[in-house]
């Protein structure tokens, strides 16, 4: 998880052309700095029907999910059905252009609570050789519907 971390706040770096968070300390520091913000980051490797594989504490509470609970569900039950298929736009939009940053969109917790996120960045999450591994979101700006 701590080669994960620092995968996702390179490529985040890379994209946006700013750090998510402060880069202080050990990979460790930075990982559990991630783990603690304020603000939700979630992340899903590439595949057919993507996993998430990493929710920082705001995205657990969020989602209403325990850790392992979130790294067993499948990216696109984050949103309602009907809202799928404008969410999968999203994220080809941001795999060609390497991210976006201007997302919103409803989403749906664990339980049911349905939220709308809004401002939501959306950036490919690559090794230092380019090859993408997946995709990461943050966003600071929600509410509950």
């Amino acid at each position: 998880m701590l080669q994960w971390c620092q995968y996702l706040l390179d490529s985040y770096a890379h994209w946006v052309k700013h750090e998510l968070i402060p880069r202080e300390g050990t990979p460790f520091d930075q990982a559990e700095n991630l783990f603690n913000s304020a603000f939700v980051v979630v992340s899903h490797v590439i595949q057919d029907d993507p996993i998430l594989n990493y929710g920082n504490q705001a995205a657990l509470n969020l989602w209403e999910m325990n850790w392992r609970q979130f790294t067993k569900t499948p990216s696109r039950l984050t949103a309602e059905s009907v809202n799928r298929l404008e969410r999968s736009r999203m994220l080809s939009q941001a795999k060609e252009q390497g991210y976006i940053s201007d997302y919103h969109g409803v989403r749906i917790s664990y339980t049911g609570k349905r939220f709308f996120v809004d401002q939501a960045t959306i950036w490919n999450i690559h090794k230092p050789d380019g090859n993408v591994l997946g995709q990461g979101a943050t966003f600071s700006t929600w509410r509950f519907l």
